[in-house]
C-alpha cells in the first residue's frame, strides 16, 4: 500500500505544473509565458487594469568580484565592502479577467512587465 501512496504522489507532482496553468480551449497558458502569447491563445480578456508599482531593488556589495583569471580582487570604487546600493523601480502591472461562462471559473490574470507571473480563481459568478 505504501509503494503505491509513493507512486501517486510521484505521478501528482510529475503533473503539477498544469496546475498552475489556463486552458484556452486546447492551448495552455502558463506563468512565465508573454502576454502578446496570452493574448493570442485566449483572445480579448472581459476587463484590463493596469498601474505602476513602485519596487525597492537592494544589492549588497562583496568582495567576491573575480578578474579574469579568477583572482580575488579588491571591491570596485563604486561602493565599499558591506555597503548596500538601494534602488527603486517602477513595475507595469496588468491585471487581465476572464469570464469564460457559467460552467467555468473565472480567471484573473495578473502581468508584469509584460511576462504573466500569476493565475488566481476568482470563482464563478452569481
Amino acid at each position: 500500500m505504501n509503494r503505491f501512496r509513493l507512486f501517486v504522489l510521484s505521478v501528482c507532482l510529475l503533473f503539477s505544473g498544469q496546475l498552475f496553468a489556463l486552458r484556452c480551449g486546447h492551448l495552455l497558458v502558463e506563468p512565465g509565458d508573454y502576454r502578446e502569447d496570452v493574448y493570442d491563445k485566449c483572445g480579448e480578456p472581459d476587463t484590463i487594469q493596469s498601474h505602476y508599482e513602485r519596487r525597492a531593488n537592494l544589492n549588497r556589495a562583496d568582495n567576491s568580484i573575480f578578474n579574469n583569471n579568477m583572482n580575488n580582487q579588491i571591491p570596485n570604487n563604486r561602493f565599499n565592502y558591506g555597503q548596500a546600493y538601494y534602488q527603486e523601480v517602477e513595475v507595469l502591472v496588468e491585471e487581465w479577467r476572464y469570464d469564460f461562462g457559467s460552467s467555468r471559473l473565472r480567471k484573473l490574470l495578473r502581468f508584469e512587465n509584460g511576462k504573466l507571473k500569476e493565475i488566481v480563481d476568482l470563482g464563478r459568478r452569481r
